[in-house]
């Protein structure tokens, strides 16, 4: 048996890794940089946020450093929303970055687009609006590898934050209202263009193993940020040969002419030596001379990385005479300083933005109310088996992470192990007498809260959903225990927005729904619901193996992604047989 790789990392506690980066950072760039809000998330800019002006928020997954806390500065972002690695911060965490940076102008936030951050920025979002704070949102997409032109919304974000960042970050600071601010954000993003190649892969600091494989004479071309596979792997060419074809692409949809002006930027991955940097920016210099165009300004560095991922990108951001003078307009962050900042007095309003931070939402208690007691699943049947659910997942997250590493990042593993271990530990502070939906609530913001990615807002919905549609029952009988798989799976589509035949848990979901729906017509118990519910569960996943993936990060890879099962729908099957093999247990 071939033995696994184990990749060497300078970390402590992997559970620490992300508190002690923000400690070291803030640390290191104390007179830039500050945390504010009780998540402990937000990274704020010390001289910032002010009175007046739109705040800039940023964010998304750690393990791209400098990106993105690294562009919070004077001039820049206002603060910075830092997810788990690989994962996008939850609403919580945006929440608290977005009331930092808050002058009551609005606020914009970019990221890239990816399927959980934007479903965690949006549920931010519209708590913020709930608040009163005006918020408009960008997602950048400037991976020309990761979807054809007549569908670039669809595109994925990768180095070209950097530019529209800039932007966004230099017309706020100039004092531009929330509306232009998001049009030149906007308009920043529709002139970036970016390619990347891959050498060699990234490891996540908690597996400690490659996330994927790409053999010693190989390259992957168009590979994306978190290590998704691209459009084609192939034999290592030579540096020129290899610019050119990232160029190549840029340049089909970028219809520079003779005259035109552009910023540069050479990305290394993480692993990626400033002379294979500076011998691919050579190349794309020389191929822009000979189409008479000029480089107005050009950054080579590490400035959007996958952890220890070899390669680059190369990204070009199309120049007007507005976006010059913006990309010119000065800022100082940890990664990016741009000409010389007056200075200004403006860290004393800082006191009124803050108490958007220590503000509490007042919990309302439910009235008593006559509940349907019939049912074997009692609140605490049910609080043993959604424990017996984060013990199996736990148990399995290898094997999760295995599956998403051949069509996914490699993180669901790891990533429903933070999520079940919050619900774990917030159902062990419920009170005796807590009702299932009430338990419900609970799970679904220790979930939401934890994770973030997309996970976050999809299994966060199902628990609400769920709970809501079992409000007037104190137990669960077969029928109820239906409705309560019927409601999570609705959820779970409604927020995610997939149809069965996407290659995604809802695969797995919607079978065993049908399957429990059945069995509960047909009198069954809540045993007999989940016993069927788990027999459909895993014919769903199963199913998913052949299938085109359409949706999410896999959604890129088209006939690369069949013959491997969903990790979503893989964690959905052993969510149910979990919640099966703890009721057949308290039963007997």
């Amino acid at each position: 048996m071939d033995q696994v790789t184990k990749t060497k990392k300078l970390i402590n506690a992997p559970d620490d890794i992300i508190d002690e980066l923000i400690e070291g950072m803030v640390g290191a760039h104390s007179d830039i940089l500050c945390v504010d809000g009780p998540t402990g998330r937000a990274i704020v800019a010390v001289d910032g946020p002010r009175d007046g002006k739109v705040g800039i928020v940023v964010g998304g997954g750690s393990g791209h450093e400098p990106a993105f806390a690294g562009y919070v500065g004077r001039g820049l972002a206002d603060a910075a929303a830092v997810g788990n690695v690989f994962a996008s911060p939850s609403p919580a965490h945006i929440e608290d970055a977005a009331r930092a940076a808050d002058g009551g102008a609005g606020i914009l936030m970019l990221y890239g687009n990816y399927t959980g951050d934007v479903m965690n920025f949006t549920m931010a979002a519209e708590e913020l609006v709930q608040e009163g704070i005006a918020v408009r949102h960008v997602a950048v997409c400037d991976d020309v590898a990761s979807a054809p032109v007549e569908r670039r919304s669809e595109r994925r974000g990768i180095a070209g934050d950097f530019f529209v960042f800039k932007i966004a970050g230099a017309a706020a600071d100039l004092g531009e209202p929330l509306v232009r601010v998001e049009a030149l954000a906007r308009a920043a993003n529709d002139a970036t263009f970016s390619m990347g190649v891959a050498l060699s892969p990234c490891s996540l600091p908690q597996t400690g193993k490659p996330n994927f494989v790409i053999d010693d004479e190989d390259m992957e071309i168009g590979m994306g940020l978190h290590g998704e596979p691209g459009i084609r792997r192939q034999k290592l060419a030579p540096a020129d040969e290899v610019t050119d074809e990232l160029v190549d692409a840029i340049l089909k949809e970028a219809e520079l002419v003779s005259g035109d002006k552009v910023a540069v930027l050479v990305n290394g991955l993480g692993a990626t030596s400033q002379i294979e940097l500076y011998i691919l920016f050579r190349r794309v210099k020389q191929r822009l001379d000979a189409l008479d165009v000029t480089i107005h300004a050009s950054w080579v560095g590490e400035y959007a990385t996958s952890l220890e991922m070899a390669g680059a990108s190369v990204t070009l951001l199309k120049l007007d005479q507005t976006l010059q003078g913006l990309l010119d307009h000065p800022c100082r962050t940890p990664a990016l300083v741009v000409g010389e900042l007056e200075k200004s007095g403006v860290t004393a309003s800082r006191s009124r933005r803050s108490v958007h931070s220590v503000a509490k939402v007042a919990v309302v208690k439910d009235q008593p109310r006559d509940l349907i007691t019939e049912g074997d699943v009692t609140p605490a049947v049910f609080k043993a088996m959604m424990h017996n659910v984060g013990v199996q997942v736990i148990a399995e997250k290898e094997w999760l992470s295995e599956l998403d590493g051949v069509i996914g990042d490699g993180d669901h593993g790891m990533t429903m192990e933070i999520g079940w271990k919050a619900v774990q530990h917030a159902l062990e502070e419920a009170p005796d007498d807590e009702t299932i939906e009430s338990m419900c609530k609970r799970m679904a913001k220790a979930f939401l809260d934890a994770v973030g990615a997309s996970s976050g807002p999809l299994y966060a919905t199902a628990f609400l959903r769920a709970g809501t549609a079992v409000g007037n029952r104190l137990n669960l009988d077969g029928a109820a225990m239906a409705e309560w798989l019927s409601a999570a799976c609705q959820g779970i589509q409604d927020r995610g927005r997939a149809n069965p035949g996407d290659k995604t848990m809802i695969d797995a979901w919607v079978p065993a729904v049908q399957e429990a729906l059945k069995e509960a017509a047909n009198g069954g118990s809540a045993l007999e619901v989940l016993v069927a519910a788990q027999n459909g569960g895993e014919a769903g996943m199963n199913a998913t193996a052949p299938m085109k993936s359409r949706r999410g990060r896999s959604a890129k890879l088209g006939e690369r992604s069949v013959g491997h099962i969903d990790p979503g729908a893989a964690s959905t099957f052993v969510t149910l047989r979990a919640m099966r093999e703890a009721l057949d247990k308290a039963m007997t």
